[in-house]
C-alpha cells in the first residue's frame, strides 16, 4: 500500500499546538520506509504556506525540518493530465482543488490518502481512498 500524506499531517510535525501522535508515527515511517509514501507536487508548497503563516520561524523550520523529509526517497508525483482529470472529478464531488489532488493521487497509485480533514474524507468515503488519522492509523498500516 502506498500512503499519500496530506499537508495537514506534515504541519503537525512543526507546530507544537497542532502536534499529534499519529502524525509523528507517519513521519517516523516516512523516514524509515520512504518507498511506501507519495506526495503530490503541491504538498511542499502547502506546508510552506502554512508554516510561514503560523510559525514564528516558518521559513527556518521549513528549510531545516521539511526539506530533509522531502529529500528522502518519497515519491514526488508530478502533475499530469490524467491526475488533473481525476482531481476534477473529485472537485465536482465537493473537495477543494488541493484535496482533490490528494484523492486523485491515492486513486492513481491504488493507495490511501492520510489526512486530518474529516470533512473531505466524508465526501469520498465510499471510494475507500482516504483515512482520517485523528483517532487511529489504518488497520493495514504496518502491512
Amino acid at each position: 500500500m502506498i500512503w499519500v500524506v496530506d499537508a495537514s499531517v506534515a504541519v503537525r510535525w512543526f507546530i507544537e499546538q497542532e502536534s499529534h501522535p499519529q502524525a509523528d508515527l507517519i513521519l517516523e515511517k516516512m523516514l524509515s520506509q520512504p518507498e511506501r509514501f507519495a506526495i503530490p507536487e503541491l504538498f511542499a508548497f502547502e506546508v510552506f504556506s502554512v508554516l510561514i503563516r503560523l510559525h514564528p520561524r516558518g521559513t527556518e523550520v521549513f528549510l531545516n525540518g521539511m526539506i530533509p523529509v522531502l529529500q528522502c526517497d518519497i515519491l514526488h508525483y508530478p502533475m499530469t493530465e490524467g491526475l488533473a482529470r481525476q482531481a476534477s472529478a473529485f472537485a465536482d464531488r465537493g473537495l477543494t482543488g488541493y484535496d482533490a489532488f490528494y484523492a486523485a493521487l491515492a486513486k492513481e497509485l491504488n493507495g490511501m490518502w492520510l489526512t486530518f480533514d474529516n470533512k473531505a474524507h466524508k465526501r469520498i468515503q465510499r471510494n475507500k481512498l482516504s483515512h482520517v488519522i485523528s483517532k487511529s492509523l489504518p488497520e493495514n498500516w504496518d502491512g
